[in-house]
């Protein structure tokens, strides 16, 4: 264990993996608030049609916040780890997460304290206990439609990001890192909707698509903006481990590209 600590490749899964963790746990708990994008910037709603479905526009769950983050760690535990790093933590998140909304529940229908249920009346909570419920009491649909995007949305990253690595190789790490993502967040923006809202709450399928339309338009332009964030978080690591073990680690994680055994026995 203390050479595991000691070891500099280990200490940076334990930080990226903590970070990713943390980061995917605080995304699922807040998702629950809605916000207006244009609001926030001091903008008029743009009120898009999408699929005949008016009146449309970037009301979005206070989990984007922390999203890109999390598809960001992805492709930086993707390029130093391989895909069994990102489907160590990814099991991890999402045991982690489903785990997290099992005591949630447990903890609404504990019985509340009689003082506690108005102690924020002066406040404009009534009861402290029904705005507990609301809080985190997110319906079973939404959790289970965010669960299984979330694993889809990684199990495709990993697929693009190597992909793209085994056919490019060290270049262009802007276009598999953004490439993966955007894609990934393609399919969980309408996995999610589709099973939270189409399955679980009876909206019609064009309302589906077209919110999953507007949400993706946000997605896409905030993928494109954290580019250099990637490019930030690629040249730290290097500097901390140093070229040849940041260079070791990076080809050991290409190696286990499914895509390469096959590519090796069309070249003997």
């Amino acid at each position: 264990m203390h050479l595991a600590i000691n070891h500099k490749g280990s200490r940076l899964f334990l930080i990226l993996g903590c970070f990713f963790v943390a980061n995917a746990l605080i995304a699922e708990c807040i998702g629950v608030k809605i916000f207006s994008l244009e609001s926030t910037f001091g903008a008029p709603p743009v009120n898009w049609t999408v699929f005949g479905v008016e009146n449309l526009s970037f009301n979005l769950t206070a989990g984007v916040l922390l999203w890109p983050l999390v598809f960001v760690m992805t492709d930086i535990v993707n390029e130093y780890y391989g895909p069994r790093g990102v489907w160590l933590l990814s099991s991890i998140a999402a045991v982690l997460i489903a785990y997290a909304f099992v005591m949630f529940f447990a903890a609404i229908y504990l019985p509340p304290a009689g003082f506690w249920v108005g102690v924020n009346a002066d406040k404009g909570i009534d009861n402290m206990q029904n705005a507990f419920n609301a809080v985190f009491g997110q319906g079973m649909w939404i959790i289970i439609g965010s669960l299984v995007a979330f694993v889809i949305g990684q199990i495709v990253d990993v697929l693009v990001f190597h992909r793209i690595k085994f056919r490019l190789g060290e270049k262009y790490l802007w276009l598999r890192a953004t490439g993966s993502t955007l894609v990934s967040q393609l399919i969980d923006s309408f996995v999610v909707l589709f099973i939270a809202f189409y399955i679980g709450g009876g909206w019609s399928l064009s309302t589906v698509l077209a919110i999953g339309v507007v949400n993706y338009c946000y997605k896409f332009i905030v993928a494109l903006l954290m580019t250099p964030v990637i490019y930030g978080v690629h040249a730290w690591i290097d500097n901390y481990l140093g070229h040849e073990l940041s260079l070791q680690m990076r080809r050991a994680a290409m190696r286990e590209q499914p895509a390469n055994k096959t590519a090796a026995s069309r070249s003997v």
